[in-house]
């Protein structure tokens, strides 16, 4: 079977199963969900063995160390897999679940009752969870996947998809149910594009670039997650202990991710009290800086910001860092750079806690505390099929609610329109 002929027979399966799967008890889909944590657990040598290979693969590619850690699975790692697929397991059932109901004057009850969306396709980089959260997001809300991921983590996500699709034989659910485009050609990505008949939305997970892609060549629905230049901005008066715990978690604890912080800005009252301590703790923690002319003047040996360091999304240990005259000039940097993902202010003073969570345009706004809570799991959603940096059709971390849509039910009693 030729690779055009290959993605269709998935896309078709898939919108067969995703039949079955929305008239599906919340029993039946919470005992898969729980069957596919057990497996992930039971096959995790197998799973850490075929993450081998591509970590292998992947420092002979030279891979960035962000890309690396991106692609690392681990026994713990794979145990906050399966715990995210239990904590799914144990959230309400999206489908089937009224909004709201009202009642017309002439008696008409009409209500709003959520739905899965139908068919699903992910599209991602080196992330191997995401073939985990992503078809257990997927399941609970009753769509069924088709998973596309990287061809750095080939081997991970088949061994993944493997164990978790015997899981749901296992249950008595469909094998289609959640399906894995196996091959790591390019050209799958396009033809998958093209077949609005039988899938509903696409979900694209990963580097601007593969975002592009997917929205250039889509025929289908795209929820956009582009990039995460996230902005702490450190106020005046702030409480600088916290300030640096926070700043130091959201640059430095994991930096490969999407919702690290790229950008430090600083009130300029408190800029040479705070900056010289808290970029000297940095660089010992193997950060680079990147400084504002403000920022080079309080701290020598510093590297220049460019214009395009504000815009940088690095993934890595660098941060632009730039002193501001005060709230507004934070506002006006991070409404003019930022990605509308994640931005945090660390203040005491209630009143600019509140314009600041009023002005600021992102799918996470945060008073005092790291932008690295932005994640399905630290929200909880027991996992996240995604950040959308969009407005249409959720924002934000999406877990499984944000996978269904709504239909009207409208119950009469012999009405006619007049």
């Amino acid at each position: 079977m030729d690779l055009q002929k290959m993605v269709l027979a998935q896309a078709q399966q898939a919108k067969e199963a995703s039949r079955i799967l929305a008239t599906l008890s919340s029993t039946d889909k919470d005992q898969a969900l729980k069957k596919m944590a057990g497996a992930l657990e039971s096959g995790e040598r197998q799973i850490l063995a075929a993450n081998q290979k591509d970590l292998e693969a992947g420092r002979q590619k030279h891979l960035s160390a962000a890309m690396i850690d991106r692609l690392s699975l681990t026994g713990g790692r794979i145990k906050d897999m399966a715990e995210g697929l239990r904590q799914i397991a144990g959230q309400p059932d999206p489908v089937g679940a009224v909004d709201r109901m009202w009642k017309r004057p002439n008696g008409l009850e009409i209500g709003l009752l959520r739905v899965p969306l139908g068919v699903i396709a992910i599209i991602y980089e080196a992330r191997p969870n995401v073939t985990s959260d992503a078809a257990g997001l997927c399941l609970k809300a009753g769509n069924a996947v088709i998973l596309r991921g990287g061809s750095e983590a080939i081997h991970s996500n088949t061994a993944i998809a493997d164990i978790i699709g015997q899981a749901l034989v296992d249950s008595g659910l469909p094998q289609e149910s959640i399906q894995l485009i196996p091959l790591t050609d390019r050209q799958a990505v396009i033809e998958l594009l093209t077949l609005d008949e039988y899938i509903d939305v696409v979900i694209p997970r990963g580097g601007e670039a593969l975002i592009r892609v997917v929205v250039e060549n889509s025929t289908i629905p795209v929820i956009k997650h582009f990039k995460g230049v996230c902005h702490t901005y450190v106020d005046e008066g702030a409480d600088l202990t916290m300030a640096g715990r926070i700043v130091m978690n959201a640059k430095v604890q994991r930096p490969g991710v999407c919702n690290a912080m790229e950008t430090l800005l600083v009130h300029q009252r408190i800029a040479e009290e705070f900056l010289p301590s808290m970029i000297t703790q940095l660089q010992e923690a193997g950060v680079q800086i990147r400084g504002c002319p403000r920022t080079q003047a309080l701290v020598s040996g510093l590297i220049p910001a460019t214009e395009e360091d504000w815009l940088a999304e690095y993934l890595d240990l660098i941060l632009a860092v730039r002193v501001v005259e005060n709230l507004n000039q934070a506002i006006d940097h991070i409404s003019r750079y930022g990605s509308m993902h994640s931005e945090a202010i660390i203040t005491r003073d209630y009143s600019r806690a509140g314009e600041f969570l009023h002005k600021v345009d992102a799918a996470a706004v945060y008073v005092n505390a790291s932008t690295r809570f932005t994640d399905g799991g630290a929200f909880g959603l027991g996992a996240e099929i995604g950040i959308s940096t969009q407005k249409l059709h959720a924002r934000g971390p999406m877990g499984a609610q944000d996978l269904t849509t709504t239909k009207y039910i409208i119950f009469g009693n012999g009405q006619i329109r007049e």
